[in-house]
C-alpha cells in the first residue's frame, strides 16, 4: 500500500484499519479528528510526515489480514456497530462505574484524581446511552430506509429532521465530546498506568478504561469515516 498524503487520516484508516495502530502509537486521533491531513496531524505531534508515512506503509504491507469494513454494505455495518460496539458499551459501563466508585472510596484520599475520572466516565456513560438511542431509533433506521429506496426505486418520505446531514452533524459533535473526555481521562490516569500502590482492582479498572477508549475509537471511526459519509452521499443520489 502506498499512503496517499493528500487524503485525510480517517480515509487512510477506512482503507486499511491496520494503520490505526500507528496513529494510536503517536496519540493521533483518527476517529473524532479524522478529517485532518497527515501533515496537520504530524505538526501537532512534532513528527515528520516521512516517518509516519513509512510506518503506515510497513503496517499496511504486512501479510496479516484485517477486516475490510470499507467493503461491507451499510446495513451490515449498522448491525455490526449495534451488536458489537453499542452492546460493548452497555455491558462494560455498569462494571466500570462500580469499580470506579470503589476506587474513590478506598483510594480517593491518596489519589484525588480518581474523583474527576469517575465524574468524567459517569458523564460519558449517560451521554453515550442517549447517543446510542438516537442512532438506533432515528438515524440508523433512516439510513436503512434510504438503502431500501435505492434498491427498489420507491420514493422515500422526507424525515422530520430534514436532511440526514443534520443528525449526522449532531452525532459527530457528540463523538468529539466523548473523544475530548477520554483524552482527559487518559491524562488523569497517566495513559492508564496505575500507581505503584495500586491494588488489583485499580489495575483492572485502568486496563478496562483503556480498552473502553480503544473500542470507542473504532466505533466512532466506523461511523465518522465510513457510514456517515456514505449516508450523506446516498441521500444526494436519491434526490437526483
Amino acid at each position: 500500500m502506498t499512503v496517499d498524503t493528500k487524503i485525510t487520516i480517517g480515509e487512510i484508516v477506512a482503507e486499511d484499519f491496520r494503520t490505526a495502530s500507528v496513529f494510536s502509537k503517536y496519540g493521533i486521533d483518527f476517529c473524532c479528528k479524522g478529517n485532518r491531513t497527515l501533515e496537520e496531524a504530524c505538526e501537532k505531534k512534532n513528527i515528520t510526515v516521512e516517518q509516519l508515512t513509512e510506518e503506515l506503509s510497513n503496517v499496511a504491507n504486512a501479510s496479516a489480514g484485517t477486516t475490510d469494513y470499507l467493503s461491507w454494505p451499510s446495513d451490515l455495518l449498522i448491525d455490526y456497530i449495534e451488536k458489537k460496539h453499542h452492546r460493548y458499551i452497555e455491558e462494560k459501563t455498569p462494571v466500570l462505574l462500580q469499580y470506579l466508585n470503589k476506587l474513590c472510596k478506598v483510594h480517593g484520599e491518596r489519589h484525588p484524581e480518581l474523583f474527576r475520572i469517575n465524574e468524567l466516565f459517569l458523564q460519558s456513560a449517560q451521554d453515550l446511552a442517549a447517543h446510542m438511542k438516537k442512532e438506533e431509533l432515528i438515524l440508523f433506521p433512516f439510513i436503512k430506509k434510504m438503502l431500501k429506496a435505492k434498491q427498489t426505486g420507491e420514493p422515500i418520505e422526507m424525515p422530520h429532521f430534514g436532511t440526514v446531514e443534520n443528525p449526522v452533524a449532531m452525532m459527530k459533535d457528540e463523538h468529539t465530546t466523548e473523544g475530548e473526555r477520554f483524552e482527559a481521562i487518559a491524562q488523569l490516569t497517566d495513559n492508564y498506568n496505575a500507581p505503584a500502590d495500586a491494588c488489583s482492582t485499580y489495575k483492572v479498572t485502568f486496563a478496562m478504561l483503556q480498552e473502553f477508549e480503544q473500542d470507542l475509537h473504532t466505533h466512532i471511526h466506523l461511523e465518522n469515516n465510513i457510514l456517515f459519509p456514505r449516508a450523506i452521499a446516498m441521500e444526494k443520489e436519491l434526490e437526483n
